[in-house]
């Protein structure tokens, strides 16, 4: 077992800036052998150009502990709020295509 007394603290800065937040309603993940990219986009109903609003690149190991992190939250969610319902295609979301290379999400 781990002593507490043995952890080390992180400190955290969170600018006002990022503390505000980026609204996205759809990511897309790709990866290559050395890391995962998630981009993070704004799609608005009607408007058929979405902007990525931001993009995080992790490492394999980073995007299984995120992955973890989660499902273990969306665990916690709904055993307070109850199950969340996952979208279906032809709810409104139109189709992707950027014409490169699919993207795994």
């Amino acid at each position: 077992m781990t002593d507490p007394k043995n952890q080390k603290q992180i400190n955290i800065e969170l600018s006002e800036e990022i503390a505000e937040g980026i609204y996205s309603n759809l990511a897309m993940i790709t990866h290559s052998n050395a890391e995962f990219i998630v981009d993070f986009i704004k799609l608005m109903p009607g408007i058929p150009k979405a902007k990525v609003k931001s993009r995080v690149i992790l490492t394999p190991q980073h995007a299984k502990r995120l992955l973890r992190a989660l499902q273990d939250n969306i665990s916690k969610f709904e055993t307070i709020h109850g199950s969340i319902k996952d979208s279906a295609p032809g709810d409104g979301m139109p189709p992707i295509n950027f014409g490169g290379p699919t993207a795994q999400a």
